[in-house]
């Protein structure tokens, strides 16, 4: 396989409906949104679902989740040391083993940095890959408005616990949103992890099925939906303008007869030419 040949800019718009996208942690699990009420989506999480989608697609994969893992491997050292097991010292060929093993290592980059195992000094490894695939994360065109409820959820009682089995908590959701995020392919680094259109070509198919087996409590089947995936591609390795401009060449707008839009049919969505540029425009599947 040749490595990719022409920069790639792309840009995904999403619709949430009665749906936790992405859960903050930090504040309870409740949807992430800025302090102007505007949705978000973190690049981590939009990384975590290509992952799967990667997986779903008979392709390794480095970063695996616990309930997506396909290997005996418990945990991402395990995983360094089992499959580049005798290059851990050689960061070069470490490195070009690990590219050509996982495709996430080759399109998002991955740092391999592990503490010594034992006492003896210079026994740890530290190795960082940077991946050709940049993505944004996604924010919503408009405010989005939380609701949340009160539950009621079971948990393991143990003995001498005087509390009962039942217990109260709470569960956040956005009633409605349209997302944007954005994304791009570097040909220089492509060309040092090995990423070729083929892998362009996979990383497409899995922004078009992004939300495919996702489904949770938080998120049901069908709460979230990509609508359009647009590829811009270039004519050259370098790009004829920046990501930047070919980025605003989407625009998406809640419609000026709407003051509270409640579905994608609500929005605006344009996507302004570009001279010199081919654009895809692909529906959600």
């Amino acid at each position: 396989m040749t490595t990719l040949t022409k920069k790639v800019d792309f840009a995904v718009i999403l619709e949430v409906n009665n749906a936790n996208p992405n859960g903050d942690p930090l504040n309870g699990n409740r949807p992430r949104v800025n302090y102007d009420g505007i949705g978000e989506i973190s690049d981590v999480c939009i990384k975590r679902k290509l992952r799967n989608r990667f997986l779903d697609q008979g392709h390794n994969v480095f970063v695996q989740s616990n309930d997506y893992r396909i290997d005996e491997y418990s945990s991402l050292r395990q995983r360094a040391e089992g499959e580049l097991k005798g290059l851990m010292k050689d960061s070069e060929k470490m490195t070009k083993v690990a590219c050509e093993k996982w495709l996430d290592v080759r399109s998002f980059g991955q740092v391999f940095a592990y503490k010594a195992s034992s006492a003896k000094k210079g026994d740890g490894v530290s190795v960082g890959v940077r991946g050709p695939v940049s993505i944004h994360p996604a924010f919503s065109v408009a405010p989005v408005n939380i609701t949340s409820t009160q539950i009621t959820k079971s948990v393991s009682d143990e003995a001498g616990n005087k509390k009962g089995s039942d217990t109260m908590g709470m569960k956040h959701r956005v009633d409605h949103g349209v997302y944007v995020f954005y994304g791009s392919i570097n040909t220089q680094l492509a060309s040092r992890t090995g990423f070729s259109d083929e892998d362009a070509e996979v990383l497409k198919q899995s922004l078009i099925h992004l939300f495919d087996n996702d489904a949770s409590s938080a998120r049901p089947e069908g709460s979230m939906e990509v609508h359009k995936l647009v590829w811009w591609e270039h004519p050259n390795p370098t790009g004829k303008y920046s990501s930047a401009k070919v980025h605003r060449a989407l625009q998406v707008g809640v419609k000026d007869s709407v003051r509270d839009p409640a579905s994608i049919e609500d929005y605006d969505i344009a996507i302004g030419e570009l001279e010199g540029i081919t654009t895809e425009v692909y529906t959600g599947h």
